[in-house]
């Protein structure tokens, strides 16, 4: 089943359940999805790969969001922006704890023989090729500088 499909089910569930929460976040996939796809110009579906890229980039705007409320001492505009997070989570891939990131990134040196800052760009290359989705692009980078050095 295509992510869309998955969206559309879960908004018929949110809207009978009436959750506006949830509701609002698969909206919001939806309207990002249907740009994506329009953008290109084309009537085909985006690749899996993009759709991730697209589920990411949502839940990243949030937890920046959240972040800001929270310093800014406004729990009643971060809880929202979690519970989103929460609702985007159910389609991103099971995520790679920091630690299974490191082996990943670890082989990934030890196979290219890279050492140093200056072949950063090229391990960060294949690591977010391998783990695509499966890690925030943050974390990656703090493993792979925290080896390199």
């Amino acid at each position: 089943m295509s992510l869309s499909t998955q969206i559309m089910d879960t908004m018929k569930e949110a809207m009978k359940a009436k959750d506006t929460v949830a509701l609002e976040a698969l909206r919001a996939i939806k309207s990002e999805l249907l740009l994506a796809q329009t953008a290109s110009g084309s009537k085909e579906e985006i690749s899996e790969a993009d759709e991730i890229k697209i589920l990411q980039k949502l839940v990243k705007m949030r937890k920046d969001s959240a972040e800001i409320f929270t310093t800014q001492n406004r729990p009643d505009l971060a809880e929202p922006e979690l519970a989103q997070i929460a609702v985007i989570e159910k389609f991103l891939p099971a995520q790679l704890s920091e630690a299974e990131v490191e082996a990943i990134v670890a082989k990934i040196i030890a196979e290219t023989g890279a050492s140093g800052i200056a072949s950063m760009g090229k391990v960060m290359g294949l690591a977010s090729a391998q783990i695509g989705g499966q890690a925030e692009g943050k974390t990656i980078s703090t493993i792979v500088k925290k080896l390199l050095v």
